[in-house]
């Protein structure tokens, strides 16, 4: 997996950088204003999923799980402490394909 570099968003407007989402999924430093901005350019839907760690007092896992359309594109977010890992601080981020696939991490 690799760390997505988070670009801060100013007034002034600012390019994401934006890199081709990794086979193997990619991480992220979690925080109250981090957002992901995935491009999907492939001709199919592809999910992204920001792994929870742990569960909730009732259970269940509060995985983030959006649909990026063919040919679209999804703001996700915010990526929330909740996401952080126990070994690292990161937010764990998987595809169910990469093909023309493009991420972005950027925080306000």
């Amino acid at each position: 997996m690799a760390t997505l570099t988070t670009v801060p968003i100013t007034q002034a407007g600012v390019n994401p950088g934006f890199v081709a989402a990794n086979a193997g999924g990619d991480k992220v430093v979690p925080g109250d204003t981090t957002w992901l901005h995935v491009r999907n350019a492939s001709g199919v839907s592809v999910t992204v999923t920001i792994t929870a760690v742990g569960s909730c007092s009732e259970g269940f896992s509060h995985s983030s799980v959006v649909v990026v359309p063919a040919g679209g594109d999804q703001a996700i977010g915010p990526i929330k402490s909740k996401f952080a890992g126990a070994s690292d601080g990161l937010a764990a981020v998987t595809y169910t394909a990469v093909t023309s696939v493009t991420v972005a991490a950027c925080r306000l």
